[in-house]
């Protein structure tokens, strides 16, 4: 197989959500692909946005926001939350929003799972602010729990590619991770893997 460069500018696939913040008193969405967890104790979680965004305004004034992972029978609703701006545009109706342990931090209904986070710092960069934000709780739809954990594949989330611009969902578990490449380890200690 031969490799060929296609330049620096390129993205990995990243999973569809939906930032909810609060602005002026009205909750407010806009669709964001650039989300990552970062740390485990505390939980942290990374959104990077461009710095001229509505939703920045609002993550100031709160110092929180929500993650919410829509299935892919949000599709329409959440690509018109990237197509729209919260400056011109009302989008608290949009879904049913309730707030949990903050107050502040709009949460979406239809979505199978939310994650509520307070502001930990923002770091700024050329054209993006990095959100670094604690998850206070996380909410998930009863329908979607199997044991005891978010059921992905029922869940059926949404995933971003890009520059093509399109929309994947999920496909088949192909296997368990650090179990998979056990059988890699040929004759090493298990007491050494990680």
């Amino acid at each position: 197989m031969g490799k060929i460069k296609l330049g620096s500018n390129v993205f990995i696939p990243m999973p569809v959500t939906l930032l909810g913040i609060k602005i002026d008193g009205k909750a407010n969405f806009m669709a964001l692909g650039w989300v990552s967890r970062l740390n485990a104790s505390p939980p942290l979680i990374g959104a990077a946005i461009n710095k001229y965004h509505y939703s920045s305004e609002g993550i100031r004034e709160n110092e929180t926001f929500s993650i919410n992972i829509p299935s892919e029978n949000l599709i329409k609703e959440t690509d018109y939350c990237g197509l729209v701006s919260g400056r011109e545009t009302d989008k608290s109706t949009l879904f049913n929003v309730f707030y949990g342990e903050t107050g502040s931090a709009p949460l979406i209904e239809e979505c199978p799972l939310s994650l509520e986070c307070k502001l930990v710092d923002i770091y700024e960069m050329p054209s993006n602010e990095l959100i670094i934000g604690e998850i206070v709780e996380t909410y998930l739809d009863k329908d979607y729990i199997k044991d005891d954990a978010p059921d992905v594949k029922k869940m059926n989330p949404l995933f971003l590619t890009m520059p093509d611009n399109n929309y994947w969902n999920l496909g088949e578990n192909v296997g368990k991770a650090w179990d998979v490449g056990k059988e890699l380890k040929l004759g090493e200690d298990e007491s050494e893997y990680v």
